[in-house]
Parts: C-alpha cells; structure tokens; sequence
C-alpha cells in the first residue's frame, strides 16, 4: 500500500503500459482515473480494477481540463500524474513522414504534456506537493532509423521533464520520466512496421537482457518514482530498457 490515500491519473490507461501503471497504482491503495481516448477500454480496465474510467484526448484542451476538473470533482486534488498517452508515426524516411502524421505525434506525445501542467500544475502548487510522470521512450535516448520524428518527440519528453522539475521543485512538485524500451503494447506492431518473428528477433537482438519491457516493469518504476520513497528524486529520466542505451 505505498500509494494508500493517493490519489491519480494515468492517461493512455486502456492498454499496454498504463493500464499497467494504473493497475499497480490501484493495487498499491490510490485512487486512479483510468484516461484514455478509446472510452470503451479505459471503462473496462476500472471496472476490471476499481478506478475511475474516462475519455480524454489529451491533444485537446478543452478535453484535458474536464479530466482534471472531473478527477478533482471525483476524488479530491490530485497527487499523482502520469503522462503515458502517446503515438507514432510508421517507420519510414524523414522527408515522406505526412504532415498530418507530424503533427500528430507532436500534438499526441508532446503538447499533451503541456497542456495537462497547465491545467493541472496550480492546483499542485496550492497545495505545495505534487508528483508528475512522463513516459518517454528509448527512442528519445538513443534514436533508430525511419522514427526520427517519433525519436524526437520523445527526446522533446525528456527535455521537459529536466525544464519542469527544475522550475516545479521550489513548490514541492517533483516531474521525473520513464525511457522503456518497446513492449507487448498496441505501438509494437507500428515501431517495427511489421509483426513478424523475424523483425522481432532483429528487434530483440539490440537489446541485452534479450527481452521486451512489460507493464509490470514500467508500473514497478513509475511506483517507486511516484511514492514517497523517491521524494528526493527529481529531474531523472529512467530507462527501463534491459541494457538497450548502454
């Protein structure tokens, strides 16, 4: 019961790894609005687990504010956010990524992020304590080919989670991130571009403890880094990778 009396939003909470994330987070006492932009999954997950399901899109302003005003409403001020919402573009070369595909993954990936601190960061700051997660992503660490707009949207992630924990720590709200490395998750399929045993095998070869990262991994490191445990860590962009930036 590390996060007992918490109180939570994940969003991109309907599958892979924030659904995992919110389920730890619920069986670890919080109380958790599970946020996604298909309703459908995020109902079934807080059904399934006890939390609180919504539809945000976290692209839209308008969208994320009626998530933190219903959370606020719904649970009380919140300690907890997890910003695991997140989208890429198929692999291709940089110059024939669409327009419409840029503008998604930005929109998607890193002006969510803005947005939800701005609804939600004076609320953390009247209360002098908050926690904000980011989920990034190896490829903001260590960029592969024909995901160069995906890479530096998440290399955008970690840079705004070293900005935001510099300019949050005087007000008691600590902003750290997660680097996973790609996992069981409804993106693998758009990373690789293909599902095959081949481009998994090729895909599991640059990673040393020769495995995918789970939902367990990351809902283990956003525990610890959302708990008190971690109240002297701020600014840190943990890879969960299994030795894939090394």
């Amino acid at each position: 019961m590390r996060l007992d009396g918490k109180t939570a939003i994940v969003t991109g909470a309907g599958s892979g790894f924030g659904a995992g994330i919110a389920r730890r987070f619920l069986a670890e006492g919080a109380r958790v609005m599970v946020a996604d932009i298909n309703e459908k999954a995020a109902m079934a997950v807080a059904e399934e687990f006890g939390g609180l399901g919504h539809r945000v899109d976290v692209a839209d302003g308008a969208s994320v504010s009626a998530m933190i005003e219903r959370a606020t409403e719904l649970m009380g001020s919140i300690d907890i956010l997890v910003n695991n919402a997140g989208v890429t573009h198929l692999p291709a070369f940089m110059e024939e990524v669409t327009e419409a595909d840029f503008d998604r993954v930005f929109a998607v990936n890193c002006k969510s992020v803005y947005l939800a601190a701005r609804a939600l960061v004076p609320q953390m700051k009247a209360t002098g304590a908050g926690t904000i997660l980011n989920i990034a992503s190896t490829a903001g660490v260590s960029p592969r080919p024909r995901l160069n707009w995906y890479n530096a949207s998440k290399g955008w992630m970690n840079t705004a989670t070293r900005a935001m924990a510099v300019e949050l720590a005087p007000f008691g709200i600590r902003v750290n991130a997660l680097n996973p490395v790609a996992g069981e998750t409804p993106l693998l399929k758009s990373f690789m571009g293909e599902d095959t045993p081949e481009m998994r095998a090729k895909f599991l070869s640059t990673i040393p403890l020769g495995r995918f990262s789970t939902p367990e991994d990351l809902a283990n490191a956003a525990l610890y880094l959302c708990s008190d445990e971690a109240s002297m860590i701020t600014g840190v962009c943990m890879e969960v990778d299994g030795g894939r930036c090394i």
